[in-house]
């Protein structure tokens, strides 16, 4: 297994007690990756360091705001492509489908393209196939990473951690299309009501859904086109 990418899966998961009580390993893990860069190790390691002693209630008030009610800011990454769209369903159940082939079946209540989900299935997989993947999504997560710099926020060091894994350099004008979406305002509960009023997605049997790779999916996300978004599924 491939200990740093479980650490970012970990580090990017939804605050809890035990989540605190392991950051001190979590953190030294990453420290002592030298394909991540000195000063985003020491970043990270910040980071971990002030989850272990923050008030937990304070950490999972602060998670939800940037993760989950600010759309732009979604840890799941079909959302910035496919939005809430049934091209969207079609995507997650090859995606489940290639974890299975893999031997991987996700513990967890969340959406198979949430982002610490993708990166424990890639904490298995081999190393070429780990930076395929994140290359593929590489100017989602530099963009990301930005809106986390506009609002300060020690997260961004994660994805420019996995920017780093990927050592491919994101296409700036994907990046920038993604950047050129306002950024939400987490407190008006009305207007993120309103953008997230749409369809709701299912994700039953697709015929057109295959499962050769990760990556092969993640391909599409070259260009992403910005929908709205909802949060009905």
């Amino acid at each position: 297994m491939d200990r740093t990418l479980k650490a970012l899966s970990l580090i990017l998961s939804y605050p809890s007690r035990e989540l605190q009580e392991a950051m001190p390993e979590i953190g030294g893990v990453i420290a002592a990756d030298p394909r991540i860069a000195a000063d985003t190790r020491a970043a990270l390691r910040r980071l971990a360091d002030g989850f272990a002693k923050a008030d937990l209630y304070d950490l999972q008030e602060s998670y939800v705001m940037l993760f989950d009610r600010s759309r732009t800011l979604s840890l799941n990454l079909f959302e910035h492509v496919h939005g809430e769209s049934r091209d969207r369903g079609g995507a997650m159940v090859s995606l489940i489908e290639t974890y299975r082939a893999g031997g991987f079946e996700p513990a967890t209540s969340e959406l198979p393209d949430h982002l610490p989900v993708l990166l424990e299935f890639l904490s298995t997989r081999p190393f070429a196939e780990v930076q395929e993947t994140l290359a593929d999504a590489a100017h989602i997560l530099d963009a990301l990473a930005a809106r986390l710099v506009r609002r300060d926020s020690g997260y961004a060091a994660a994805f420019a951690a996995l920017s780093q894994l990927a050592d491919m350099q994101a296409d700036a004008e994907a990046v920038a299309d993604m950047l050129a979406q306002p950024d939400d305002d987490p407190t008006d509960l009305a207007a993120l009501d309103a953008v997230w009023e749409e369809t709701e997605v299912t994700f039953g049997p697709d015929p057109n859904a295959g499962c050769p790779q990760v990556r092969d999916m993640l391909a599409a996300m070259d260009r992403p086109t910005p929908k709205p978004l909802n949060r009905s599924a």
